[in-house]
């Protein structure tokens, strides 16, 4: 039976391994000694975690099984059986900490209601190392995984963070980087201050900072690598545009034969606000074409 706590003393241990986000020297003697102990280890990446072991120098002796997206259902209900005949299961993904946008929270969440004890080898993180070379505020901030896929439903998304006073980082695929800067801008603004890390730690690490419009059109080129993507907060009242004069310069430019929403795109380009904002701004007021 579980302690109070939630621990028991003397049963399997569930151990959450950081793994280097690009260089393998920054692994702890910690990882490479329970790498080497482990009953079993569950790795998103088996061939990786091989090499990995390999530059490390380490000899796995434990069981190595397969644990990512597609099979950590089911995976995580054979591996709390393991933990339940109190053996020691190490969880590794490819690079930072697993359940931080890896497999690993199913498994988790199973042991810690079993009573099962939960630990971690801290690592690198993408998130606060990207966090900490962007320039940006990070006495507050917050972690936002991955956009939506989807544009409509990345809009909304985005729309919703649009007053998020604090520095968010968020995850992002090289493929879907461009458009989701674009998507950015329109929701938070073009001038909002951002930082786009690639291949943090890596031979070919590179920083880009400036305004989302300005990073949006140098992501247009093919840009490659693992990305990490810091965005500055909302600054309340620092810099607001007086928005009765900004919803009267849609309206003289529509009375001059302009289309509403191409005044909207216009006059909020010019201001540095999301359009959505004044879009709606403007139809409140104006409702009639």
């Amino acid at each position: 039976m579980p302690c109070h706590n939630g621990q028991v003393t003397g049963d399997g241990r569930l151990v959450l391994a950081g793994a280097p986000i690009g260089q393998a020297g920054d692994v702890s003697p910690r990882l490479r000694e329970v790498l080497g102990s482990a009953d079993v280890v569950a790795a998103e990446d088996t061939r990786r975690l091989r090499r990995l072991a390999t530059e490390l120098g380490v000899e796995i002796e434990g069981r190595v099984v397969s644990y990512y997206d597609q099979n950590e259902a089911a995976r995580a209900k054979e591996l709390l059986e393991t933990l339940k005949e109190g053996r020691t299961v190490v969880v590794i993904t490819d690079a930072g900490m697993p359940g931080v946008s890896d497999p690993g929270y199913r498994l988790t969440r199973l042991a810690i209601d079993e009573g099962i004890t939960v630990t971690a080898l801290p690592g690198p993180s993408a998130v606060t190392t990207a966090l900490a070379v962007s320039g940006l505020a990070s006495d507050r901030f917050c972690f936002e995984g991955f956009p939506p896929r989807k544009p409509g439903e990345r809009a909304r998304r985005l729309a919703a963070l649009a007053a998020e006073e604090r520095t968010m980082v968020f995850f992002e695929s090289p493929r879907r980087l461009a458009s989701s800067l674009e998507a950015m801008a329109e929701a938070f603004g073009p001038d909002r201050q951002a930082a786009v890390c690639r291949e943090l730690t890596k031979t070919y690490e590179e920083i880009r900072r400036g305004g989302l419009g300005e990073l949006a059109e140098w992501a247009a080129k093919d840009v490659k690598g693992e990305i990490t993507l810091v965005v500055a907060g909302y600054a309340p009242g620092e810099g607001e545009p007086d928005l009765d004069e900004l919803v009267a310069e849609v309206d003289r430019r529509v009375a001059e034969g302009v289309q509403r929403r191409l005044a909207v795109a216009e006059v909020a380009k010019q201001a540095g606000i999301p359009k959505r904002e004044l879009y709606d701004l403007v139809h409140r007021r104006s409702p009639t074409p």
